[in-house]
């Protein structure tokens, strides 16, 4: 049986891969930090089935007495501060975690368990100032926040320990992804949840930022199958994971709204205060070396994703889906 070490398990991304292993055979671990309020509620239909272990990407030793005592097969480092916007409120932060943690996790799985397979989570966000559109494994990084910066640093340290150590060390690059699992503070479940809740009568509007941005959006459950895939390949290599599409977060509003029988512009207000101070204004990736050489493809469309969402936000607010 092979063990699998997940950082982040408690997250979006986490919760749908520990799911995957589970149905793999694999006996999985997952990293946890101790808060004063539980956020487990995305695994607690698994927790008889997960070893939890708590750690800090900020605290190397916990990292190394988790690998140390399970020593995994494979590490997937999904563990990050991963809201753009908070990013500018504390880069250091970010950077500490997002950035430094990626390296802590790196150094104690080089040093422990050398012949793991190590999977670092990148992100669109390091293309930022895209030079070019589509976006592909080859198009040069141009971050413009610090949480895009803080990835970049961990998606090259994971190619110097690769290239150094020779260690399986990977990273997905991947687009934005989404499921009913998504955090609220994320522009898709923000828009969603609205809409349930003003469907409810429980609110009349919601405040957005840049209606005109443009991103890449797939389903949190496709996203991480091809993580896996990756860690299953002879040889590690950087991929880019995406839909090969994009919407606005406007045609993303329409949508939501739609679902549940409203007009947006009703109840959608901008508010200059949610612009970024430095805008991304379209992410699209193309993911064909990952469908040919993974033969992973998304099975989830952007219509069927926004549905997905505003039926599991109704039914939270106890509304019947439509």
């Amino acid at each position: 049986m092979k063990t699998a070490l997940i950082t982040g398990v408690t997250g979006q991304d986490g919760s749908y891969l520990a799911e995957l292993l589970l149905e793999k055979g694999y006996r999985v671990v997952g990293i946890y930090r101790r808060v004063s309020v539980p956020t487990t509620q995305r695994i607690d239909h698994l927790k008889e089935k997960l070893i939890m272990v708590p750690g800090d990407l900020m605290d190397a030793a916990s990292l190394g007495r988790a690998v140390s005592e399970y020593r995994p097969d494979e590490v997937y480092n999904l563990a990050a501060q991963s809201f753009v916007e908070t990013s500018f409120v504390e880069p250091t932060l970010t950077s500490e975690v997002t950035a430094i943690g990626a390296l802590r996790l790196l150094e104690v799985v080089h040093a422990l368990v050398p012949d793991a397979r190590f999977y670092q989570a990148s992100s669109s966000e390091m293309f930022g100032k895209v030079a070019e559109v589509p976006q592909t494994e080859r198009t040069p990084f141009y971050p413009r926040s610090p949480y895009g910066a803080a990835k970049c640093f961990a998606h090259w340290v994971t190619v110097n320990y690769r290239e150094s150590y020779g260690m399986y060390a990977c990273s997905g690059i991947l687009f934005n992804h989404e499921s009913p699992r998504r955090g609220l503070e994320f522009v898709t479940r923000k828009v969603t949840r609205a809409v349930a809740e003003i469907a409810a009568g429980r609110r009349e509007t919601v405040s957005l930022g840049n209606l005109e941005a443009r991103r890449d959006w797939g389903f949190a459950g496709d996203y991480v199958e091809a993580m896996w895939l990756m860690l299953q390949r002879d040889m590690p290599v950087d991929y880019v994971i995406a839909t090969g599409e994009t919407h606005s977060v406007r045609e993303l509003v329409e949508l939501a709204f739609q679902c549940a029988g409203l007009n947006w512009r009703d109840h959608v207000r901008v508010d200059e205060r949610l612009i970024r101070p430095a805008e991304v204004d379209v992410l699209m990736g193309d993911p064909l070396r990952a469908e040919i050489e993974l033969g992973w493809r998304p099975t989830v469309k952007f219509d069927e994703l926004v549905h997905m969402m505003v039926a599991a936000d109704r039914q939270s607010v106890g509304l019947e889906c439509q």
